[in-house]
């Protein structure tokens, strides 16, 4: 028995066979080649993104400062995935076990900090369009900065225990020289993975609930002129989470439940394309977005729109 560069002590046939697969499996080729989309697309869109809202909208609303917040997530994402590409398409990893951990953190991280993040741009807009009056005593800037380091100290709370087995495992199992690609006998967190579960799809049990209430509540209001465009995006923002959650977040939580290594891996490069569609997110609803943003128009207008008619 010897030890191969990818971690295992096998016999010499199994590691011919193994190496191979890792550099010549056509699915590996396909996850580099989408991991790598992922990167050259979501990287620019997500740093001008990031730009435009920080010097346009300069933090005057809520939803402004809750999509920096997904913009940075995502960025962060993005600069992890340069690490799977080469992996992938190579089948080495010389980076250990902590440089595997942080990557494999960094994208579990994305996940939870987007469908957050999304949610509560739902949250504010079901109180800026149903609730406007009463919601304006709670929906400031300070507010929403409060709540988004609430969120990442959440974040990093789940991540550090998370971590620490993680990197435990690895050693176990002598996996200092592989990553992303686990042996059969890797033991799993059950536990959190139904937590993962439950948590995702209470969040989109809450977009959906949000979804109908102002879809309620826009029916009520009058349809002329510029108040059906405000409408139409209103409609869109909470249509494109839905979507995210339904397309990106739902598939690889049910994956990770059923276990299968193929519909994981397949469900995760899924899960990494909502980086990039959530610029999408940030164009729908944010009024005039490549504009620097005033306070002219009517009342109406900016509340559909989302924004504060007294920003705070």
């Amino acid at each position: 028995h010897i030890e191969t560069m990818c971690g295992h002590t096998v016999s010499p046939l199994t590691v011919v066979t193994f190496c191979r697969t890792m550099k010549e499996e056509p699915i590996n080729v396909a996850y580099a080649v989408v991991f790598g989309c992922v990167v050259v697309l979501g990287l620019p869109l997500n740093a001008v993104s990031l730009w435009i809202l920080i010097q346009r909208h300069r933090l005057k609303s809520p939803s402004a400062v809750f999509m920096i917040n997904l913009a940075l997530a995502d960025l962060l994402l993005v600069l992890s995935l340069p690490m799977r590409v080469h992996f992938y398409s190579t089948g080495t990893w010389s980076l250990g076990v902590f440089a595997c951990t942080s990557m494999t953190m960094l994208f579990r991280n994305n996940i939870r900090a987007s469908a957050i993040f999304i949610t509560f741009i739902g949250v504010d807009r079901l109180l800026a369009v149903v609730f406007p009056l009463r919601s304006r005593h709670l929906r400031n800037t300070t507010n929403s900065w409060r709540a988004c380091g609430l969120i990442w100290i959440f974040l990093m709370a789940v991540n550090t225990p998370e971590a620490v087995y993680f990197s435990r495992n690895m050693y176990d199992n002598n996996q200092n020289t592989t990553c992303f690609v686990f042996p059969a006998n890797w033991t799993q967190q059950k536990t959190s993975i139904y937590i993962q579960a439950c948590f995702v799809l209470t969040l989109l049990s809450v977009n959906m609930f949000s979804t109908s209430m102002v879809s309620w509540k826009l029916h009520q209001l009058s349809t002329s002129g510029q108040m059906i465009d405000n409408k139409i995006n209103v409609m869109l923002i909470f249509a494109m989470n839905l979507v995210m959650f339904v397309i990106f977040f739902l598939p690889f939580t049910v994956a990770m439940i059923v276990g299968n290594v193929t519909t994981i891996y397949t469900t995760r490069c899924l899960a990494s394309l909502n980086c990039c569609f959530d610029p999408l997110l940030y164009y729908f609803s944010l009024d005039s977005f490549w504009k620097k943003e005033d306070n002219s128009g009517s009342s109406s207008v900016n509340v559909l729109a989302g924004e504060s008619v007294n920003r705070s």
